[in-house]
């Protein structure tokens, strides 16, 4: 009753605003990319990144409430940024040179775009550091919020710069074989 059923209405609320903003997303990186399948390689990033803020919210003995989602909302934006840096300078590198590999191209924009995914993700790891350490009044409610970032951020981090060159071979080599099967059928 009371305060439970707002919470229950909210979160409902927030997974349809999360629903609705991965496929808006997918729609504009298809769009970016001029591909179905490169968004799921942006977005692969994701749920790692919800792993991590949990975990973090875990660790720091936080509940999950509304400023914890919010916290998730940005979380997601940062990562989803991580991934779309990569993956489109690895693209334009492809471009360039069409023989180059999804490896090679991969290879190539990891050390070019580590500097600014590390700019970024610090720049938010620190920004968020007052809000988690509960300073002054009403500290203690936006604490979840800037802990969830903080975990994530350093998640998707570091398994940004593994997991989405992983994914992005993975597809590109799919995509090449599908290539092949269905150019080579009569």
């Amino acid at each position: 009753t009371g305060v439970s059923a707002s919470f229950k209405d909210s979160m409902a609320s927030l997974v349809f605003a999360l629903a609705l903003g991965l496929i808006a997303a997918y729609m504009v990186l298809g769009a970016q990319f001029n591909s179905f399948l490169h968004p799921i390689t942006v977005l692969s990033i994701l749920p790692l990144s919800l792993t991590g803020a949990a975990i973090a919210l875990w660790l720091g003995g936080q509940s999950f409430n509304m400023f914890s989602a919010i916290g998730l909302l940005l979380l997601m934006g940062i990562a989803k940024k991580n991934s779309i840096i990569l993956v489109d300078y690895a693209n334009q590198l492809r471009e360039r040179d069409v023989s180059k590999s999804a490896a090679e191209a991969m290879q190539l924009a990891g050390p070019i775009r580590l500097r600014p995914i590390m700019m970024t993700s610090g720049a938010t790891l620190l920004a968020a550091v007052p809000l988690a350490l509960n300073l002054g009044p009403g500290g203690e409610i936006r604490a979840p919020m800037a802990i969830a970032v903080i975990g994530g951020v350093l998640v998707s981090t570091l398994l940004s710069l593994i997991v989405v060159p992983a994914i992005y071979v993975l597809i590109d080599r799919f995509l090449r074989f599908f290539h092949r099967v269905f150019s080579a059928a009569p």
